[in-house]
């Protein structure tokens, strides 16, 4: 989906929290998490719950997110807006507060998740939409659907099993900068290799965690933005695309959606991808990360395995990829969009510590819902990407 009518860095990220990540306290439901990650981002920025007017959210085990949000804070904003289509949905809605920000529909826009799929046990999450085409198959999906893509592309342009395990590798070495990361043990391509076999060809190493989270983010105007307490992280460019839902009908396994939502992204930011200091995708497995470095323009179709290998996208290579650990290895709390946005907004206002970038300027934060379904890109940067 197109959004010509958005100016580029007319709203900036003024706030950003995260709660929960890993393993929840007992007794605890993914509203509270919701809360608290809002909160905890309005208090970081300067705000109070009293400015916040639009309010926007998805989750996974929450039918009405929104309404639950604004009950448990006691918000009657003027806008709100609960789009879900998977972990991209909080790029997606960044994008729509954006548009309402723009159009005067709110000023202060609160973007929250929650999640307790560790706790509860993802066995007790709301089951997925029937398929009668592919259930006959069993497939254990989501993982099976990634795998599907992984068999393909290895298929069609040669990638090996080993340049997979690398990008899980690269993950673990950059969640050992981060305190906050989920796997604190050192991980190797062999380790990768010979774990547990999930889907084939993937192995357990292949696949994200599973654990509870929850955060929010805060937008509001570039105006506005300058006066509060934390450096801004401009909206550059924003894009939508989807291709499908079921993995059965993606109409080329090796071609995501990414390609056109960055596309777009891209040409709202007066950006190529090498004008990217820092990289956030979606990393729900192994395939994931490689298929968006390609699509996104970062390395050409079919050279993604090639790409990753020997730790181009490690700490120290040559382009740094998801710097908190990401899905794989700092934390997945069932959609992971939002901490893509979260990490981007810290690498670019320099609060990383010992996972921190040199060069922080702009930032491309990527998100993936479904089974490599629905793909949300957005570009961030400081005020001297402006």
């Amino acid at each position: 989906m197109s959004t010509p009518a958005l100016r580029r860095g007319s709203v900036a990220i003024v706030g950003v929290a995260e709660t929960g990540m890993g393993e929840a306290p007992a007794g605890t439901h993914p509203v509270d998490l919701m809360g608290q990650g809002v909160m905890r981002a309005l208090d970081e920025c300067g705000l109070r719950l009293a400015d916040v007017d639009g309010v926007f959210g998805a989750a996974m085990q929450l039918r009405m997110p929104t309404l639950a949000i604004c009950e448990y804070l006691g918000l009657q904003p003027r806008y709100q807006d609960g789009t879900n289509i998977g972990g991209s949905s909080f790029m997606s809605l960044l994008a729509h507060a954006q548009a309402a920000i723009e159009h005067g529909l709110c000023e202060v826009a609160v973007i929250a998740y929650g999640s307790t799929q560790r706790t509860i046990g993802r066995a007790n999450l709301q089951p997925p939409d029937p398929n009668p085409y592919e259930a006959p198959y069993r497939p254990l999906l989501p993982a099976s659907a990634y795998a599907l893509a992984a068999s393909r592309h290895m298929h069609a342009f040669g990638t090996t099993r080993e340049q997979l395990a690398s990008v899980a590798v690269a993950a673990r070495e950059w969640a050992l900068r981060n305190p906050a990361a989920w796997e604190k043990e050192p991980l190797t391509v062999r380790q990768v290799l010979d774990a547990r076999p999930v889907s084939r060809p993937l192995t357990v190493r292949d696949c994200c965690l599973v654990t509870d989270g929850g955060g929010a983010i805060v937008v509001t105007s570039a105006e506005r933005a300058r006066a509060l307490r934390k450096p801004p992280v401009f909206v550059l460019g924003t894009g939508e695309a989807t291709t499908h839902l079921t993995i059965g009908s993606m109409p080329d396994l090796t071609i995501t959606a990414a390609a056109e939502s960055g596309r777009l992204a891209y040409g709202m930011a007066g950006l190529r991808a090498a004008d990217i200091d820092v990289v956030e995708v979606y990393d729900a497995f192994t395939i994931s990360t490689l298929l968006f470095l390609e699509d996104l323009g970062f390395c050409p179709k079919g050279e993604g395995g090639r790409f990753v290998a020997d730790g181009a996208i490690a700490p120290g290579g040559r382009l740094p990829v998801n710097t908190n650990g990401g899905g794989l290895s700092y934390g997945h709390p069932g959609m992971y969009g939002l901490y893509v946005l979260i990490e981007a907004v810290r690498q670019l206002r320099g609060e990383c510590g010992a996972r921190q970038l040199p060069r922080h300027v702009t930032a491309i934060a990527h998100g993936n819902g479904g089974v490599l379904s629905s793909q949300s890109t957005v570009v961030l940067g400081t005020s001297a990407a402006l």
